[in-house]
């Protein structure tokens, strides 16, 4: 798999799960990859040396994309480190699960911040070294277009402005070449929400194919969407979640 080979990717939240397995992926295509982690700092360098096992250049930067600097610092450092960004993945996302009237403002600023703040400033910031075939991949939520449980009134917000902030970078961007796409994964295998774990059962009960999808089922779903091959795509929200949506 080559398909990457000579870009630089950015991928935040990559110490475990999702981000983890996007950034093996895109590695194992050829690019260079920076991730970002907050706390995990063993785990974001094991996933470095994972990187750097297959042949690649890996970089491992601290950044809370609570904070509004963060992420815009992690652009600047990978372009300083690695020499350019042609792929930013923003993957870095937090939730917090109850009734809705229970929520603190504190709550919700903190789930905006991240979950969509931190998406903006990054792909604005990477926008402005990307050339012609840049690609901007969001991670956002299948709960985005549909809430099945209670519980999730925050979460599902913050993803669903995902939508329209695709959309509206696609058409910014399109003009010089840039893609920006959203991924929309259902469930899936992580330590944030386990196949094995005590809501399982009723999320598989609402998935088509009946069971979880894997990190590896979206590291292979971004790096297409990371590849030449996917030229003709943006503005696009993507759903990879076994037919929970349907």
């Amino acid at each position: 798999m080559s398909r990457l080979t000579g870009k630089v990717a950015l991928v935040t939240g990559a110490s475990r799960g999702i981000g983890a397995a996007i950034a093996i992926r895109l590695a194992q295509e050829g690019a260079d990859v920076a991730i970002t982690y907050v706390n995990s700092r063993d785990k974001a360098n094991g996933v470095v040396h994972g990187i750097r096992e297959l042949g690649r250049r890996g970089l491992a930067l601290a950044a809370d994309s609570a904070n509004p600097h963060a992420t815009i610092e992690a652009v600047d450092h990978t372009v300083a480190e690695l020499g350019r960004i042609d792929i930013l993945v923003s993957n870095a996302g937090i939730g917090y699960w109850k009734p809705f009237d229970e929520f603190s403002l504190d709550e919700f600023d903190r789930v905006t911040a991240v979950n969509v703040r931190a998406v903006f400033t990054g792909a604005q910031a990477a926008a402005r070294h990307m050339v012609k075939g840049g690609r901007i991949i969001t991670i956002g939520s299948c709960n985005a277009e549909r809430v099945p449980m209670p519980g999730s009134t925050l979460y599902a917000m913050s993803k669903s402005a995902l939508i329209g902030l695709t959309k509206g970078m696609a058409r910014d961007l399109g003009p010089r070449g840039i893609t920006a796409n959203l991924v929309q994964p259902g469930p899936v295998d992580t330590d944030m929400n386990p196949a094995d774990g005590a809501r399982a059962d009723s999320l598989r009960a609402l998935m088509a194919l009946g069971h979880y999808g894997t990190g590896d089922d979206i590291g292979g779903f971004v790096a297409y969407l990371a590849s030449d091959e996917s030229r003709f795509i943006t503005g696009a929200a993507l759903t990879i979640d076994g037919g929970y949506n349907i």
